[in-house]
């Protein structure tokens, strides 16, 4: 009885590894004009243990999620910000003001009538102010006495760059001039010299103007600036605090006034 038991298991244990090997051939052997493939048998037990293929054009291959470039935080610290530029500083700098009483900042403003971008970067009067105020935070607001000067990029190119070295490693925000017709190329060239996330260009917005046609009225201006704020923590490259301010404007620390022939 036992050696009948024996008989069956040894028959049963030849047919599974047959079974087995024909299964792993995959096609590779023939039995009587038939070609076996291979079964699932195969591909369980041992399908584990074979090497992986490597990733390739017929791979799917599930792409790896992008990051999103983290925006920084707006630096909340009290500063002292330095706003200089030619007359549209009487429209912006009474907002920016109201921002920096709300926010803890302290704004002093420079103010030079009909200056040009020429003006600036051919004296040493910005690097005097920021040697005497020592300012975490700069706003410049030049171009508007230049929108139509011919050949602009090649003529003062270099007076952009040297307010731009005057200003150095401080955090700043040049606001770009409020175009009441097509300029020349200021507005590029500002932002071709500028650093990424340093320039706002205002160019395109709608302003009510004053009766010379260029200069935002107060209330306009007042908007202006608000857009300015609106754009800081999104795009600006050293974003501050500024808090939306419950008075519509405030004075400066302190006012400083150079007229056209100084």
């Amino acid at each position: 009885m036992k050696a009948s038991y024996k008989g069956t298991w040894w028959l049963l244990a030849t047919a599974f590894l047959l079974l087995f090997a024909v299964s792993a051939a995959d096609g590779r052997i023939s039995l009587f004009g038939y070609e076996p493939k291979a079964s699932d048998m195969y591909t369980r037990l041992l399908g584990s243990r074979q090497e992986q293929p490597a990733s390739g054009p017929e791979t799917d291959v599930v792409p790896a999620e992008p990051r999103e470039e983290k925006r920084p935080e707006p630096d909340s610290l009290p500063k002292t910000i330095l706003l200089f530029g030619d007359s549209m500083l009487e429209g912006l700098s009474p907002r920016l003001a109201a921002y920096c009483k709300a926010s803890g900042h302290s704004l002093y403003t420079v103010i030079w009538y009909s200056s040009t971008s020429e003006r600036w970067g051919s004296t040493d009067r910005l690097r005097h102010y920021i040697d005497k105020l020592n300012p975490d935070y700069i706003f410049v607001s030049l171009g508007a006495n230049e929108l139509f000067v011919s050949n602009i990029i090649d003529k003062r190119t270099r007076y952009v760059k040297k307010i731009l070295s005057d200003i150095d490693t401080i955090p700043y925000v040049w606001i770009g001039p409020p175009n009441w017709k097509e300029d020349t190329g200021v507005n590029r060239m500002i932002s071709d010299n500028a650093a990424p996330g340093c320039f706002f260009l205002s160019d395109g917005m709608h302003f009510n103007r004053k009766k010379d046609g260029a200069h935002p009225t107060a209330s306009s201006a007042s908007l202006w600036m608000d857009s300015v704020v609106r754009w800081m923590p999104e795009h600006c490259a050293h974003p501050i605090l500024l808090r939306v301010p419950t008075e519509p404007t405030a004075r400066p620390q302190r006012v400083f006034i150079h007229q056209p022939n100084e």
